[in-house]
């Protein structure tokens, strides 16, 4: 087969597969797809194709509820946080620091899938957001910059802030928005997010939704539990390959 068609052809199974989880967790599609594309080609090129499917589809999981506005006047000292920090960080993976990001990518996927694992429940008092939010929207930047993932810190903080389900929802959305945002920012400004790469997502963003769209029919299908361990389970296999592969 050529080159071309298998690179075409392993990134729309990637993208069906991610859409798929994030169709059944209602997250996971940058991760996923990070972990996947991240043992075939750099974590820089895997970044810049999750660019437009994961913007695609957490502008419609954030718009889909009724507390937008709420929720940026609760949430934008972590969200400026992420966008500065993401595109100053972003040189990490497209810079400089390229050759090492593949290890820290499978280092962060390890990292989610002890704390999905591990059941971990978390609290935060509403006090603390004032000065609690802007460290963990550094941290998340810092993450995002170097892996392209942008679930650590940032999903396990915003579970622990008490939302609701429906509003948690939402505000998982708002977040991966802001950080795919900066992350393209980021890439563009270092020249590795240009027309090229910008046309390759476009072409990743059929194949996520209609994963989303099979997700969520076998949500209803699948105990929603034994899933997400299957899918921790995975994740942390993904992680240490590429970790392993890194630093031999």
């Amino acid at each position: 087969m050529d080159a071309t068609y298998a690179r075409v052809l392993v990134a729309t199974l990637t993208f069906v597969v991610a859409g798929l989880v994030k169709g059944l967790i209602g997250m996971g599609l940058p991760t996923v797809a990070m972990g996947l594309l991240g043992s075939l080609t750099t974590p820089a090129e895997a970044a810049a194709y999750l660019v437009i499917p994961s913007l695609i589809t957490n502008v419609w999981q954030f718009l889909s509820g009724g507390r937008r506005l709420a929720l940026i006047r609760r949430m934008w000292p972590m969200l400026l946080a992420v966008l500065v920090v993401t595109w100053a960080s972003a040189g990490l993976i497209a810079g400089k620091g390229a050759g090492q990001s593949a290890a820290w990518l499978g280092a962060a996927l390890i990292l989610y899938a002890l704390i999905g694992l591990a059941k971990v429940q978390l609290a935060v008092p509403r006090s603390w957001e004032t000065w609690l939010s802007p460290a963990v929207g550094a941290a998340t930047g810092v993450v995002t910059g170097a892996t392209g993932v942008f679930v650590v810190p940032a999903v396990p903080y915003l579970q622990a802030l008490a939302f609701d389900k429906d509003d948690l929802v939402q505000a998982l959305g708002l977040a991966f928005i802001v950080s795919t945002i900066a992350l393209a920012a980021g890439l563009a400004s270092r020249g590795a997010f240009q027309i090229a790469e910008a046309s390759a997502s476009a072409l990743c963003t059929a194949p996520a939704l209609a994963g989303m769209a099979l997700g969520q029919i076998v949500r209803a299908r699948v105990a929603a539990q034994a899933f997400r361990r299957i899918f921790f389970i995975g994740l942390a296999a993904l992680g240490a390959e590429l970790l392993i592969r890194a630093v031999v």
